[in-house]
């Protein structure tokens, strides 16, 4: 995988030992504009933070997309302070405190339990979309939300009780949230569920009195970054090509993989590299408490060297041609590995490992403090 000659520059630039996040804003704005072509005309694109919440990749994503969504209070925070336009807040175990600050921050609650919506009633008035986990045939994807029986959104036979208490507390129905499935790469499955909820909501509006409603159908447009596949926008368009909305309805989406996954890349420096009982270790200065998604989803993540000629030791360099490798990290844990039976041409102690497509999930759920490692770099370019 050929790493830009941008982040290049910027890897080479990084305090050694090189460990280090780079996000290109040009990637993340290509990517958004490119989901916005493939996307119904008008349709309100909300970044989803928890994909990367670094401060500037949401300064740089805000001048393109029309708000955030967030999915906690500390999230909450980031997005009043980066001036979101239009936040909407999910999450199935929202505190009061969080209530609280996103009435005030004027936000428009992804209300997920009948629990939630009598809670809520004290800091009203609020705007809701009420959360609905429907019946539905699951989408294809790494975490199903909806369709079958998980924590997020309100029982869909649940929903009549559901307008009842929100309408009884004050509380302004806006709409409904839809989010069914995270890392989905069927596009034509996305488009037909995106034409089933659309039409779902439509007579759920019509049903419950919801004038001009929001149809949020969430995120989970898909990166493949291990293999070959692709979400395809151009099936995605069309299949929505004559998606008709419901009178005065707006659509809304909250893509946040998509559009930060490809502008992002992991550097990571090797420190060692060695061979126990046959099997050969590139050892890092950094691992999963950088970079985890490798090791929770159980797949190796592909990498490219790059050579650092420079070598400060008086003694052979250690290094390895033509073999496999695991690219092990720093912690005391057998698991912290990154990438198995990865084949190199050659890899020495003090090159550089680029591993692409990490701007999304990275660091964000890594456990950043296990054995007070230094955290990386961030750099955006």
């Amino acid at each position: 995988m050929v790493v830009p000659p941008a982040v290049v520059a910027a890897i080479r630039a990084a305090e050694r030992p090189v460990c280090v996040y780079v996000y290109d804003r040009a990637a993340l704005h290509a990517n958004v504009a490119a989901l916005r072509r493939a996307l119904p005309a008008g349709t309100r694109i909300a970044y989803a933070m928890k994909a990367n919440g670094d401060d500037r990749v949401l300064a740089a994503l805000l001048p393109v997309v029309d708000g955030l969504e967030v999915a906690s209070g500390g999230e909450l925070a980031a997005a009043v302070a980066a001036g979101s336009p239009f936040t909407l807040f999910s999450g199935p175990a929202k505190t009061d405190a969080d209530l609280r600050a996103a009435v005030a921050a004027g936000a428009v609650l992804n209300v997920e339990s009948l629990h939630e919506l009598r809670r809520l009633t004290v800091y009203g008035p609020a705007r809701v979309c009420l959360r609905v986990n429907r019946a539905h045939p699951a989408l294809p994807g790494t975490h199903a939300m909806a369709g079958v029986a998980t924590a997020f959104g309100i029982d869909e036979r649940l929903l009549p009780d559901a307008v009842e208490l929100a309408r009884a507390g004050g509380l302004d129905i806006a709409g409904f949230h839809l989010h069914a499935v995270s890392n989905n790469l069927d596009a034509a499955a996305h488009a037909a569920y995106i034409r089933d909820a659309v039409a779902w909501a439509g007579r759920a509006a019509q049903e419950w009195g919801v004038p001009a409603p929001i149809i949020n159908v969430g995120g989970g447009f898909g990166v493949d970054i291990a293999g070959d596949s692709r979400f395809d926008l151009d099936a995605f368009a069309a299949g929505l090509s004559d998606l008709a909305l419901p009178a005065g309805a707006g659509l809304v989406v909250e893509p946040g993989r998509y559009v930060a996954a490809t502008a992002g890349w992991y550097a990571t420096e090797v420190i060692d590299v060695k061979q126990t009982h046959g099997r050969w270790f590139v050892v890092v200065r950094g691992g999963t408490h950088h970079f985890r998604l490798p090791a929770s989803w159980g797949y190796s993540h592909p990498f490219t060297v790059l050579p650092v000629d420079a070598w400060p030791y008086p003694f052979q360099r250690p290094q390895v041609s033509g073999a496999a490798v695991d690219v092990a990290g720093e912690q005391c844990n057998p698991r912290d590995v990154l990438a198995r039976d990865a084949p190199v041409g050659t890899v020495r102690a003090g090159d550089v490992l680029v591993f692409a497509g990490t701007g999304a999930y990275g660091w964000e759920v890594a456990h950043h403090d296990f054995l007070r490692h230094a955290h990386p770099q961030f750099m955006i370019i």
